[in-house]
C-alpha cells in the first residue's frame, strides 16, 4: 500500500478525528444524551467512514489498477478491488 505512505499523516489524522467522534458517543451514552444528539454524532462518523473508505478505495484503484505496471497486476488490483467491493455492500 505504498500510495498510502505518502498520505499516511492525511489519513491517520482522518482516523484520529473519527476515533474522537467515536469516543464522543461513547460519553454521550454513558451521559445519557438524548437519542437525537446521538444519532447525529453517528451520522457524522457514517460519513467521515464513508470519506476515507471511497477516498482508499480511489487511491487503490489509481496505483493498483491503472496505474498498475502490468497486466497481470492490474488484474490483481481490479480482483482486490472486486473482493473489498463485495465485503463493503454486504
Amino acid at each position: 500500500m505504498s500510495h498510502a505512505i505518502r498520505d499516511k499523516t492525511k489519513l491517520v489524522a482522518r482516523v484520529r478525528r473519527i476515533k474522537g467522534q467515536m469516543e464522543g458517543v461513547e460519553r454521550a451514552l454513558e451521559a445519557e444524551a438524548a437519542c437525537s444528539e446521538v444519532l447525529r454524532q453517528l451520522a457524522s462518523i457514517r460519513g467521515a467512514m464513508t470519506g476515507l473508505t471511497g477516498e482508499l478505495m480511489e487511491e487503490h484503484l489509481r496505483e493498483h489498477v491503472l496505474a498498475a505496471p502490468t497486466k497481470a497486476d492490474r488484474a490483481q488490483g481490479a480482483e482486490e478491488m472486486i473482493q473489498v467491493l463485495r465485503t463493503y455492500m454486504k
